[in-house]
Parts: C-alpha cells; sequence; structure tokens
C-alpha cells in the first residue's frame, strides 16, 4: 500500500510541476471570453449558448490534458529507466499500475472540479454536481484506456491515436447505430452485416455520449437511476481495462 500511495503522490506532484493546472486556468479564462463573446453576438438564449460552448470546451479540454498527461508521463519513465527500476523492487506490479492510476484519478478530480466553477455561473447547482461527477468518471475511464495504451503500445504518438480513436468512438456511436439502421428501403445483406458489426462494437464501447450531458446543466439533474447507470458503467469499465493493463504488463520482460 505504501508504494501505491507513494507513486500515486509523485504522479500528482509530477502534474503539478507540469505546470497542469496552470493550463487549465488559462482554458478556464479562454472558454469565460469565448462565452462572454457569445453573450455579445447572440440574440436570443444567450445563457444556454453561454452554458453549451462552456460545457463541451472545458468537457474536450480536460479529456485533452489528462489522456496526454497520463501517456508522456509513462514514456518519460520508460525512456528514463524509472519503470525498469520500480519493477525491479520487491513489488508487485500491480503496484505500479494502480500509483500511477490513483495520482492521474486526483489529477482528474483537481481538473473536474476546477472546470466545473465557470459553469456555475449558468447552471442549476444539481446538474452541476452531476456534470462534474459524471466528468469525474469520464475522465477515469480515459486515464484507465491511456494506461492501457501507453503500457502496451510503448510510444506517444500511436498510444494518443488509440485513445483518441476509443474516445470519439465511444462518443459518437449513438449516431453511428442511429445511421446505420435508418434505412429508407429494404435493407440489403450487406446493410445488415454493417449494421450488426455496428451493434457489436456499441457493446463493447462505454456510452460516453450519455455522460456530461449538457442538459443537465440547463434543464433538471439527472435521475438516481440515470447517475446510478452511470457510475456503475464506469467501475464495469475500469476493471475491465485495468485486467487488461495488468495482464498485458506481466506478461513483458523488463
Amino acid at each position: 500500500m505504501s508504494v501505491i500511495v507513494t507513486l500515486a503522490r509523485t504522479t500528482l506532484i509530477e502534474a503539478v510541476r507540469n505546470r497542469l493546472l496552470w493550463l487549465a486556468l488559462v482554458i478556464v479564462g479562454v472558454a469565460l471570453g469565448l462565452a462572454q463573446f457569445l453573450n455579445q453576438v447572440a440574440i436570443t438564449e444567450s445563457r444556454e449558448i453561454q452554458a453549451a460552448l462552456l460545457a463541451a470546451l472545458l468537457r474536450v479540454a480536460a479529456v485533452f490534458i489528462a489522456a496526454t498527461f497520463v501517456i508522456n508521463s509513462v514514456v518519460r519513465e520508460s525512456n528514463d529507466k524509472v519503470t525498469e527500476l520500480v519493477l525491479s523492487l520487491p513489488v508487485p506490479r500491480a503496484a505500479y499500475f494502480l500509483g500511477k492510476f490513483a495520482g492521474c484519478a486526483l489529477l482528474a478530480a483537481a481538473l473536474a472540479a476546477l472546470f466545473a466553477l465557470p459553469l456555475a455561473l449558468f447552471a442549476q447547482p444539481a446538474g452541476l454536481a452531476a456534470w462534474t461527477g459524471s466528468l469525474f468518471c469520464e475522465l477515469l475511464i480515459v486515464i484507465a484506456t491511456s494506461l492501457f495504451c501507453v503500457l502496451s503500445l510503448a510510444q506517444a504518438p500511436p498510444a494518443f491515436a488509440a485513445v483518441a480513436g476509443f474516445y470519439l468512438l465511444s462518443r459518437s456511436m449513438a449516431a453511428m447505430q442511429t445511421i446505420a439502421g435508418a434505412a429508407l428501403t429494404e435493407p440489403s445483406l450487406i446493410s445488415r452485416i454493417v449494421n450488426r458489426i455496428v451493434e457489436l462494437i456499441a457493446l463493447l464501447l462505454p456510452t460516453l455520449d450519455r455522460m456530461t450531458d449538457t442538459a443537465w446543466l440547463l434543464a433538471s439533474a439527472p435521475g438516481a437511476g440515470v447517475l446510478g447507470a452511470l457510475f456503475g458503467q464506469t467501475v464495469i469499465y475500469l476493471v475491465l481495462i485495468g485486467a487488461a493493463a495488468l495482464f498485458d504488463l506481466y506478461r513483458k520482460n523488463f
């Protein structure tokens, strides 16, 4: 347990020294500036437009910061032989993964809380709390996926490309299902095969399109059932992705 705590603390210190929180503050300032600009040019529903823009921009920025930090941190440690040094100690390899994940999870909590602050100007408190918690869960899935990809691929560009593909596909899968199933005529054999493939892929991916919904900020907050399903989905995918990452980590020779 002490190894996990030490790695988590080291990871969080690295994030602070890399000035990620300062970068987050700059993004918040830019987002508020864009929202104020839209407030000047929008004729109607300026509050809704500001909230939608802020929520979308801050969500994407949080995901980008979290994924970039995780991938660059692991690659740097690998290049500096820090990973080999840690794994040469009499500690299980799972401790290394859990320590890195715990430190990145603390960063995710800080990002979610920080990026929720400007939205307090436009959102209802209950909806904002649900949005913030959902963003934290979304970042946890992205962090776990980033760790899995960078440990498996060992290089930053392919790992980041894999994470970006996973995130974009998870975000757009609902739209892809709608397009695949909206045939104007009798579907052909190829159309049915494509539709089945899309459905199969959708079963394997998390429904990130249902998380951090902008409508929560403007209308009523989601019910306990919706939030419970999202949190349950997060736990399931964290376990699955973590198991895959540990399997790949244990089979490597350092």
